[in-house]
């Protein structure tokens, strides 16, 4: 399996300006593979250290920050040479050990010569824990399960994925029916790299769930290890809610669904750790579609959307065959299920914020708004070939934006106002806008 992130790194391997790297993201979404990969196929060799399990390197990152001293323990621990640029230094789970965070610092300003790349599952949280960071001598890159180019790739589609990047959309629309059958599947099977190479190499569909299921299992057991005890059982509740959440009409998250009662403030600290953890999405509204878009946020009205759309159907338990062949009383969660497969893929393969609009007392909601080359554009989002772009008429009469899409599983159309784009085309949201 191949992921995208892997021609960044060989760009910063070549940067004349290189820094330490670091590597965010939620636990298993494939951090450690894409590292030692990208140094078997980049380098002659790779050392790789594993902060959480090897207490001997952690304890000598907390004597000082000799980089010599260093590299003399992590060649002898590994037992490997660490040679400037043969040689992929890795330090993963680094936010077992803060002072190797500490470290980089050091690195970047005495040991350019040396490639140096860190990850950590837990990283947003060890940040916001009074860790001596490094500010502006590292470069991070964030890594999210695989997107729906991805996943075509992964399953031996390659010809269909490199057919959407060639944006000859009269030929996308001859296979339409191909590209809903696999997005159907990527709805059940999602992005999470070990799922998708099971379903890539046995599509068994009852193991891919209890994968799922493990990997649910494994974050709700990381909530008691390494979250406060205090906010435990907010995590939990504000977690198990997200389903309940999505199948509302709006989305829009309500605190009441926790318990009767329930007020942002006894929640904040649990909503921030879910999202340093990147196991959760936050999406707010906007009082005024206007250029910035991160000026006019409403931090207090929210969706919220999970890491993974595979993840999100497991939770709710929804089962393959109402997904591939559709069920009357499954229309309304399949709404929920596609606005989170277009936050995923945006937030994958755009360097941009996304932000919604729901005005007060007025039914047009925006699904998504994202801020491109000095324009807002509005994102309505529909699970079916649905042609009706009602909220989006609105929002154009009232504010005249340069371009509108609507995403929906009908095939590519442009019009004078709006263009259509399918849902398995998404990830070619940058072209079409340019």
């Amino acid at each position: 399996m191949k992921r995208h992130q892997l021609s960044y790194l060989q760009s910063w391997k070549n940067s004349q300006s290189r820094k330490p790297l670091i590597i965010r993201g939620a636990r298993q979404v494939g951090k450690t593979w894409l590292m030692k990969e990208f140094g078997s196929k980049e380098y002659e060799n790779t050392a790789y250290v594993n902060l959480e399990s090897n207490a001997t390197l952690r304890a000598v990152f907390t004597g000082d920050f000799d980089i010599n001293r260093i590299l003399t323990a992590i060649r002898i621990e590994t037992g490997e040479t660490v040679a400037p640029g043969k040689t992929l230094l890795i330090l993963d789970e680094i936010q077992e050990a803060p002072a190797a965070l500490t470290s980089l610092k050091y690195f970047y300003e005495n040991a350019p010569e040396y490639h140096v790349i860190a990850a950590g599952s837990l990283l947003g949280v060890a940040l916001n824990a009074n860790t001596s960071f490094p500010v502006g001598k590292v470069d991070f890159i964030d890594l999210y399960p695989f997107s729906f180019i991805e996943f075509l790739e992964a399953v031996n589609e390659k010809a269909l994925a490199d057919l959407l990047k060639s944006h000859d959309w009269t030929l996308i629309n001859s296979f339409a029916d191909r590209y809903i059958d696999w997005l159907k599947q990527y709805y059940y099977v999602g992005g999470m790299p070990e799922v998708v190479g099971t379903f890539a190499s046995r599509k068994d569909f009852d193991e891919i769930r209890a994968i799922q299921k493990r990997i649910l299992t494994a974050y709700e057991q990381d909530f008691s290890k390494h979250a406060p005890n205090e906010i435990v059982p907010r995590i939990r509740m504000l977690w198990n809610s997200i389903p309940a959440q999505l199948a509302k009409e709006n989305r829009k998250f309500i605190y009441g669904l926790l318990r009767q009662g329930a007020r942002a403030k006894d929640y904040e600290l649990a909503m921030s750790w879910l999202i340093d953890c990147g196991l959760i999405h936050k999406v707010n509204n906007v009082s005024k579609p206007a250029i910035p878009l991160k000026a006019y946020e409403d931090f207090q009205v929210f969706k919220l959307f999970l890491v993974d759309i595979g993840l999100l159907a497991a939770m709710t338990d929804l089962d393959v065959k109402t997904l591939l062949e559709g069920n009357d009383i499954f229309e309304e969660f399949k709404g929920a299920l596609t606005e989170q497969y277009v936050l995923q893929q945006l937030i994958t393969g755009l360097d941009a914020g996304v932000y919604y609009w729901s005005p007060n007392n007025v039914r047009s909601e925006i699904d998504f708004l994202i801020q491109v080359a000095g324009q807002v554009i509005p994102i309505e989002v529909k699970a079916a070939e649905n042609l009706q772009a009602k909220s989006l008429k609105v929002y154009t009469d009232k504010f005249s934006p340069s371009t509108a899409l609507r995403a929906s599983m009908s095939t590519y159309r442009k019009k004078t106002w709006l263009t259509n784009l399918p849902l398995y085309a998404i990830s070619e949201l940058a072209a079409v806008l340019n």
